[in-house]
């Protein structure tokens, strides 16, 4: 198994990965935005996305979108052929991605919205945080690609402010500030710790003494 960022030699693979995602919502009875194979051979050939392929057989897929002047970044599009499903191919194809965006758009905001369990859980296991659609894009032409989605009207009837879908983010800033306040604690720690040490010692020296 192969998961590599996509190119246009990757092109023949985007009518079945549309398919394949197109598929995959009616079964779980949830929309997903439709696409295009035009689209996906757009964003192949831009470096935008990951296939993964076992030989010549496609077996998963994801694309990255950005938005707002690339100040926010989604991976989108996430499916996995169904002959490859329950393998873990769908978190190994999840971190690629992410781990693609965040060298690409190392500033960008990565986000996302879904209804699956399976895919929030991925999600937070690599960083992301549930956050409100207030803290997401407020880019027009992102939540246009809910409309092919059969709970639209609820996004529309919330002023876009809540649906079945749960807002995940990962925020690069954020992640670098719990990081220096993780250091400084580690770093406090060390010195106090180093501080009791010395006292014990000196404290048990003397009664040596």
């Amino acid at each position: 198994m192969k998961i590599v960022i996509a190119n246009k030699s990757h092109a023949k693979f985007a009518e079945i990965i549309c398919t394949t995602i197109e598929e995959s919502a009616k079964i779980r009875g949830t929309g997903i935005a439709r696409r295009t194979p035009e689209y996906v051979i757009t964003k192949m050939e831009n470096g935008n996305a990951i296939i993964a392929l076992d030989g010549e057989k496609f077996a998963g897929f994801c694309y990255i979108e950005t938005w707002s002047h690339e100040k926010y970044v989604a991976n989108s599009g996430l499916i996995v052929h169904p002959d490859y499903r329950n393998q873990g191919l769908a978190k190994d194809i999840k971190k690629a991605v992410f781990d693609y965006s965040r060298k690409k758009y190392p500033n960008a905001k990565i986000f996302g919205i879904t209804t699956g369990l399976a895919v929030m859980k991925i999600n937070y296991e690599l960083g992301y945080q549930p956050v409100t659609f207030s803290e997401l894009t407020d880019d027009d032409a992102f939540w246009k690609g809910c409309q092919t989605c059969k709970n639209y009207d609820i996004l529309t009837r919330t002023e876009r402010k809540m649906c079945l879908c749960t807002g995940m983010l990962y925020d690069p800033e954020k992640k670098k500030k719990e990081k220096k306040k993780h250091d400084l604690n580690d770093k406090t720690f060390t010195r106090l710790k180093n501080i009791k040490q010395s006292l014990f010692y000196k404290k048990e020296k003397n009664k040596l003494d």
